[in-house]
């Protein structure tokens, strides 16, 4: 017996330790996470075969929320049950939690001024999502019903900028999906992936992650007090974003800057340094809570963020086989995706574009910082200080 918990605890740390090293090191975005983990866990140390890899990269998809979190979760789980899935988590994660509320905290204490090197981040946080645009509109609308999906959610969105429409576009993007793709074929093998979570486990978190949708925003209005508020924002952008961490940049300003508790030049230097550390961008929530409430603030938006992440993957290991191969639900999915993309460009314009390029010198300095990422492939955290120093050295002239 003494053995077999050694065996489980050497487990654990291993999980903790492998995962640990890749938050501090996957620089690149979702994209080169599953790169990173597929060499880590699959070719150099076996914890699964390729087919399993695949068949949990296509559920962390096909959910809502940050894909290569879920994954990463996903594998600690299946390594390690539900603990190695949280050590996991935490190893990914921390690293750039703890550095983005240390800039948070430092920033506050030196005031928001109009620091050049902050608009050269704004500057970075343009660059940044025109590329992501570029990717995932090629892979997610290839054709001509998904443009059209992708056009409407634009204009929509740019039109009617409310805290609910993101999600009504999203709810109506899924059921033109399902209309329109509904009968396509499914050409996936079977899958033979096991998960060591019982289904009542994962029912369970399941209504957790439901009743917690439903229940805190009844208490957000019921009580008025801060921290629900914050959770309930951060919780609500965790669970209704498809389509990676770039896609949580709306949600996040629509629910923080017009209602007074960050301005646009906070948030957008934020994002701008969210692209200069490793791991999920997701963790761009512990930066808006520490420039709200200090490091408790940043602690408390990281976990209300991933919370739905965990909920949802615990909750649907057990019934991926099913889903995945329902022509249906993936139609549905295929139009949330386009829809998706809209809603991406929309935040491309605005608040991005119209409060970081404000002249043509602006312009050209993103046409270098683009050149950089895109065609000379310079990784994230050069674009990240060159567009701090050049904004710096811009402010001089």
């Amino acid at each position: 017996m003494s053995n077999q918990k050694e065996n489980k605890l050497k487990t654990l740390l291993e999980v903790l330790f492998v995962s640990t090293r890749l938050g501090f090191t996957s620089f690149g975005g979702p994209i080169a996470h599953l790169g990173y983990f597929h060499e880590e866990y699959v070719r150099r140390r076996k914890w699964m075969d390729e087919k399993s890899y695949a068949d949990l990269v296509a559920l962390c998809q096909f959910l809502p929320g940050p894909a290569s979190s879920q994954v990463g979760i996903g594998i600690g789980v299946m390594r390690a049950g539900l603990l190695g899935g949280i050590l996991a988590f935490l190893g990914f994660t921390l690293p750039s939690v703890i550095a983005l509320i240390v800039f948070a905290v430092l920033l506050n204490q030196l005031g928001f001024a109009d620091y050049g090197w902050i608009h050269g981040l704004k500057i970075v946080a343009v660059v940044v999502v025109a590329h992501a645009i570029l990717g995932m509109a090629k892979n997610l609308t290839p054709d001509l019903q998904r443009r059209t999906i992708a056009l409407v959610a634009i204009v929509l969105t740019l039109l009617w900028q409310t805290a609910f429409t993101q999600v009504g576009i999203i709810i109506l993007a899924g059921f033109v999906g399902y209309l329109i793709y509904k009968q396509q074929t499914i050409d996936d093998a079977p899958s033979s992936s096991k998960f060591p979570i019982s289904r009542r486990f994962a029912y369970g978190c399941l209504t957790i992650f439901f009743g917690l949708l439903i229940l805190l925003p009844i208490l957000r209005e019921a009580t008025a007090i801060n921290w629900i508020a914050m959770f309930d924002s951060f919780y609500r952008s965790g669970a209704l974003v498809f389509g990676g961490g770039h896609v949580v940049l709306p949600l996040l300003e629509r629910e923080f800057v017009p209602t007074g508790w960050l301005t646009e030049e906070q948030f957008l230097a934020g994002y701008g340094a969210a692209q200069a550390v490793p791991g999920p961008l997701f963790t761009f929530a512990a930066y808006i809570g520490a420039v709200i409430n200090g490091w408790q603030g940043g602690l408390l938006a990281t976990v209300a963020i991933f919370l739905p992440a965990f909920l949802l993957i615990l909750g649907t290991l057990p019934f991926w086989d099913t889903l995945r191969r329902n022509p249906k639900i993936k139609g549905a999915l295929m139009g949330v995706n386009a829809a998706v993309v809209g809603i991406l460009i929309a935040a491309l314009y605005h608040p991005i574009w119209t409060s970081s390029i404000l002249s043509a010198v602006d312009f050209a300095f993103a046409a270098v910082l683009f050149s950089m990422l895109v065609f000379w492939k310079l990784p994230p955290w050069v674009i990240v200080l060159t567009g701090a120093f050049g904004g710096f050295l811009l402010s001089l002239l």
